[in-house]
């Protein structure tokens, strides 16, 4: 994990008809890292990634983005966003799809969209013959992939992926965390990632946040194994946690 913040969040308040879901939650995301967010049904994972995308207004609170030399920039910072769906447009190519986005937001020409295109598509493990083909002629693992690689397309440091390894296989799991691993090394991206996957939290997060209580309880994995409150224990002292925490620490 690196030194430099990537973004603060501060003070958060959110309110849905009258009711306050999170209650002043503070964290910071640095570079190079990658931040797992769990919490239990109803605690409000999606409504907090729809406020950090400025998707939803927060009650009270502030949201800060910072440079690559770790000043300030208000709200503006690209984020990629993979949905868990994937979120493809069916019918366009996967070329198509990540060229929409350059289209939609970077000054480029044609050529260049192009070429940029196809070097995100290979930098996620998709071959240059899966740019002209359509998400139903995909496997489930490629779909992430593809969706994946859009989400990358400008350059964003900062990443949120919605449950990326939902609706795989244990061996197609394996391969996107072992990728997303490869890809925080290679661009120092950060990333903060809603899952349920106990060998994803296991096997790539720095650290883990937990939405509990309408507050945020954040820490290493150590640290969250000998927390006390009751639904954090449950979570990650179950008899599955147990064993994957062992497993982690074993030579």
């Amino acid at each position: 994990m690196g030194e430099l913040k990537v973004m603060s969040v501060e003070n958060l308040v959110t309110e849905i008809n009258g009711q306050i879901l999170h209650d002043h939650l503070t964290m910071d995301l640095y570079e190079g890292e990658i931040v797992g967010l769990v919490g239990g049904s109803g605690s409000g994972k999606s409504v907090l990634l729809r406020v950090l995308l400025h998707l939803m207004s927060p009650k009270s609170g502030k949201i800060t983005h910072y440079c690559p030399k770790g000043k300030p920039l208000g709200c503006d910072q690209e984020i990629g966003v993979l949905f868990q769906s994937g979120a493809l447009f069916s019918s366009l190519t996967v070329g198509e799809n990540i060229m929409l986005v350059l289209k939609e937001k970077a000054n480029l020409i044609e050529p260049l969209v192009h070429e940029i295109a196809l070097r995100k598509l290979l930098i996620v493990g998709l071959k240059a013959s899966d740019f002209h083909k359509y998400p139903s002629e995909l496997s489930g693992g490629m779909i992430k992939r593809a969706a994946l690689a859009r989400a990358l397309a400008l350059d964003g440091r900062l990443l949120f992926l919605d449950e990326p390894t939902a609706g795989l296989d244990p061996i197609s799991a394996a391969a996107f965390d072992d990728l997303l691993l490869n890809l925080k090394e290679k661009l120092a991206l950060c990333v903060l990632m809603v899952t349920h996957d106990l060998d994803t939290l296991v096997t790539i997060c720095d650290r883990v946040a937990v939405l509990v209580d309408k507050k945020l309880v954040i820490g290493t994995l150590d640290e969250l194994y000998v927390h006390p409150h009751p639904w954090i224990q449950s979570y990650f002292q179950g008899k599955r946690g147990r064993a994957l925490h062992k497993d982690a620490r074993t030579p």
